[in-house]
């Protein structure tokens, strides 16, 4: 019923509103009445439910209605239980057969989903439906009881899950490996079927070489260091300077005094490696530009394999008494500091970085070589990184300071090429036979027995220690002058 304010002027007009409720809850009462208990009270205003001595009173008034012994079901005492202490404990186990249920407790057992409210399809009402289209409901309810049997459902077989193979295991690596070849001779026949790494639109594959590693380019250390210049060594020019393609970096001897500290270092870092950090062996650097852009191109000349006249001595621009023949003059740019150095595994020097070189011509390299050559894009394992800056102030001060003569600055060198030693060649072999044997290994004695020796004053790791500070000497050299040794004069 509701009722209008009245306005100014009017009557009071009365509007009954009388709508049936047509909301039906399908819901079944519940089977089993509640059980209603007569407790005296005096109502709210006594207080009496906010006391605590009410529960109390309510248990004690209340009796309880389970039937339970002392033990509440479960009996401490296992004395009367038959065979309990020969083993067999079917006499504490709840038993195999399911006892009968009560025709009162037959509603308690209905599963979840035929309670709460039922659908409006369910009960068959002839009104507040929602209209719903003919062809989504035989959808939702399927085909016909009639015609099922016309059309049978066909039962596919299922399928096998594939056993998931170890990724590490020899099965996954000869998949992977076999998946690689497919795809290479794929992308072979049909280059512009490749798609870009990250999917960009409009870029497609202009020419294609076989990746390969380099086995007849390993220097002595079995890889190479990439050496990184914070700044730029030569002014700054609209023109490149041709002359930092055959620059060269000559490690700066330490003194007696640094090289006590870090063995004493390094001794530390041996005994107890927890407290004691490895120290680091940070090199500084002498570095070396051609006199003249004329010197640089025929360096790099001489030290092209696919030059046929790279070993004519009309290349060298200079002579040195001292090397007794001619010889390429570089001349003395500055010293360098080293900032940052990594050094990486030989097991994972064609993991970490990569150098590249592309290659366009196919054959031997040169007359009477029998280094062959295809086209391709070879790879160079890289097994160090530095990054180097100009020496600072104080750093110069302290190096002068231990030259006892200024004559001693080395102010420019001269470089005479030869072919390697057997010695070099050698190892190399053993670097192509194995890409990833380590300088270490390939270096050792295979007759000598292992442990500590003393040998006249020294012993086995002493001399380690010298190999491994002068193959850190022999990696700061540049690609350009590894290719094969070089003899210097220092003025």
């Amino acid at each position: 019923m509701s009722s209008s304010a009245p306005r100014s002027g009017e009557r009071n007009i009365h509007q009954d509103f009388i709508a049936r409720i047509r909301y039906s809850n399908a819901l079944p009462p519940p089977p089993n009445p509640p059980k209603l208990l007569d407790i005296p009270n005096t109502g709210l205003a006594s207080g009496q439910y906010t006391n605590p001595s009410f529960a109390s009173r309510l248990v004690r008034e209340q009796p309880l209605n389970i039937e339970a012994d002392a033990e509440l079901g479960m009996p401490l005492d296992l004395v009367g239980m038959p065979g309990i202490f020969d083993g067999d404990e079917s006499s504490i186990q709840a038993s195999s057969s399911q006892p009968h249920v009560h025709p009162h407790d037959r509603a308690l057992l209905r599963p979840l989903s035929t309670l709460g409210r039922s659908k409006g399809g369910d009960t068959s009402v002839s009104f507040l439906r929602r209209t719903e289209y003919i062809s989504s409901v035989a959808s939702k309810r399927g085909p016909s009881s009639s015609s099922a049997f016309l059309k049978p459902k066909i039962k596919r077989p299922e399928k096998r899950v594939a056993q998931e193979v170890d990724i590490g295991s020899p099965a996954a690596i000869r998949r992977k490996i076999e998946k690689s070849f497919e795809a290479a001779q794929r992308y072979a026949k049909e280059p512009r079927s490749l798609q870009h790494p990250s999917k960009k639109p409009g870029l497609s594959v202009v020419e294609s070489h076989p990746f390969l590693p380099d086995l007849d380019a390993f220097p002595d250390l079995g890889a190479y260091v990439t050496i990184k210049l914070q700044t730029n060594p030569v002014s700054t020019d609209k023109t490149y300077d041709d002359r930092l393609l055959s620059a060269i970096l000559q490690p700066i001897a330490k003194t007696a005094e640094e090289e006590e500290a870090f063995t004493a270092a390094l001794e530390d870092h041996n005994r107890d490696p927890e407290n004691f950090p490895r120290p680091s062996n940070l090199l500084d650097y002498h570095f070396f530009l051609p006199i003249s852009q004329q010197t640089g191109e025929r360096f790099r000349s001489a030290f092209d394999i696919d030059n046929p006249e790279r070993d004519s001595p009309e290349l060298y621009t200079h002579s040195s008494s001292t090397l007794g023949g001619p010889c390429f003059r570089f001349t003395r740019l500055r010293s360098y500091e080293t900032t940052k150095e990594t050094e990486i595994a030989a097991a994972d020097k064609y993991t970490d970085e990569l150098v590249v070189n592309f290659n366009d011509q196919e054959g031997p390299v040169s007359e009477g070589s029998d280094v062959v050559r295809q086209r391709a894009a070879y790879f160079y394992p890289v097994i160090q990184r530095a990054t180097i800056r100009p020496q600072r102030a104080k750093n110069i001060l302290r190096s002068q300071s231990q030259i006892e003569d200024d004559r001693e600055v080395t102010t420019h060198m001269d470089v005479a090429l030869e072919d390697p030693d057997a010695s070099f060649a050698e190892l190399a072999a053993k670097y192509k036979a194995n890409p990833y044997l380590g300088h270490a290994e390939a270096t050792e004695d295979p007759n000598a027995e292992d442990g500590d020796e003393t040998v006249g004053g020294r012993s086995r790791r002493d001399d380690a220690d010298d190999e491994v500070a002068e193959s850190r000497a022999r990696a700061s050299r540049s690609p350009s002058e590894q290719d094969g040794d070089a003899e210097g004069e220092e003025d």
